[in-house]
């Protein structure tokens, strides 16, 4: 993303005044900026309609647990749309590598070490299946996956057919979906761990910002102003410290938000940071010119539905981890949420645009709104209509902004 600078180098013309640069670094850069405005404004009116309760620490800590397999399925989904492609079967891979990891920890005596590889390693290995029906055989994605889709589900109905539910006991395993980080020690209520963790992840945040601000600057890329740059860090960072005090006042952060931070982190960086993360937005952006470029689209393909392979088999862990058992109807419609996360957070329809982080930021965006309705005793009706309405609004805006830029 480059965003223009206010400057005058013959100071012939006035510059800008703050609030001037503000408005039109919001305008121009619309699509990154409007999906954070959303959640504030969602989580400003929920707090207000319950009275604060639903940014109490426990119902913050419970929102993002929930929201973890759905935000790893979503950050997957993203680089799919990226490459315009679809894939239907990651809720029920998840659900179906959910229960192969309960028959290795119960039936076959597998230690929790082992079972994760194995199993993040058989998604990666289904994902490639995608890939290969998709970039080798020329399968469109909707119909490979939508195959997929219902393979994995007579797969898991198979599986859980005797039993129905498979009971996890591994406390090991169990504590990726429901334990938190140990506390060394508290200070007035507060995880003096998390607190740490969220100073760490501040300092990393701005020295990674500042960074960037300095390669752009060096190579006379376009960057915003000085005073601009410096509200958007303390801005953030506050969003960081806030968020980590809240959770830091109930049980501080829980395994699941520390994978899903992790998985962002690590997309975030091969993303922006390495040439193949380059090339998965040059094929999503025009695939005939990055083929003639000499970028490989069918290893592009087989590397993110791998990926998105990948990804599945680690919704599915903390999934099964979440429940502490594996169920005939796991998965049921975790790719519409992924997919819809993955839209709300920002990603074109059209391919070549979409950011890890927004897909983080849509999957709160979704269940927050679930947390605020049922917080609020919406019916079930209702909330369904309204995250329909939500996903339709974040389609339109998509479709609007494009033909802006066109």
């Amino acid at each position: 993303m480059q965003i223009k600078q206010n400057r005058d180098p013959i100071n012939s013309v006035p510059q800008p005044n703050l609030l001037q640069e503000t408005r039109h670094l919001v305008k121009e850069n619309i699509r990154d900026y409007g999906m954070f405005i959303a959640l504030f404004v969602i989580i400003l009116t929920f707090t207000i309609m319950t009275n604060g309760l639903f940014m109490s620490s426990r119902n913050i800590s419970n929102l993002l647990d929930a929201t973890g397999y759905i935000a790893v399925l979503a950050v997957g989904m993203t680089l799919v749309i990226v490459i315009r492609q679809i894939d239907l079967s990651v809720g029920f891979a998840a659900g179906f590598l959910g229960a192969i990891a309960a028959i290795l920890l119960t039936q076959a005596g597998v230690s929790v070490y082992i079972t994760i590889p194995i199993i993040l390693v058989l998604g990666v290995v289904l994902g490639m299946v995608n890939g290969l029906l998709v970039a080798k055989i020329g399968i469109p994605s909707f119909v490979a996956t939508l195959a997929g889709m219902l393979v994995y589900r007579g797969a898991l109905l198979q599986i859980t057919e005797k039993t129905g539910t498979i009971i996890v006991k591994d406390t090991h395993f169990n504590a990726i979906g429901n334990g938190f980080i140990p506390s060394l020690f508290q200070i007035q209520g507060l995880h003096v761990l998390s607190l740490a963790l969220g100073l760490i992840c501040i300092i990393l945040y701005v020295s990674s910002e500042i960074s960037t601000r300095r390669n752009k600057v060096k190579y006379q890329f376009e960057v915003m102003s000085k005073s601009i740059f410096a509200l958007k860090l303390i801005f953030i960072s506050a969003i960081i410290a806030y968020i980590t005090w809240i959770l830091a006042g109930y049980n501080g952060f829980s395994w699941t938000v520390v994978i899903m931070v992790l998985v962002v982190l690590i997309y975030h960086f091969f993303t922006t940071k390495t040439v193949l993360g380059r090339h998965i937005y040059a094929v999503g952006s025009n695939p005939e010119a990055a083929h003639l470029s000499g970028i490989s689209v069918k290893k592009i393909t087989y590397i993110v539905f791998g990926s998105m392979g990948m990804l599945s088999a680690l919704s599915g862990i903390l999934f099964t981890s979440r429940l502490q058992s594996a169920t005939t109807t796991a998965g049921t419609l975790f790719e519409l949420d992924a997919i819809a996360a993955a839209y709300v957070g920002g990603v074109s329809s059209a391919g070549g645009v979409g950011k890890v982080t927004g897909a983080i930021i849509g999957a709160i965006v979704m269940a927050s709104l679930s947390s605020g309705m049922n917080l609020l005793g919406v019916g079930i009706s209702y909330q369904y209509m309204i995250r329909g309405g939500v996903l339709a609004a974040a389609v339109i805006f998509d479709v609007m902004t494009r033909r802006k830029g066109a």
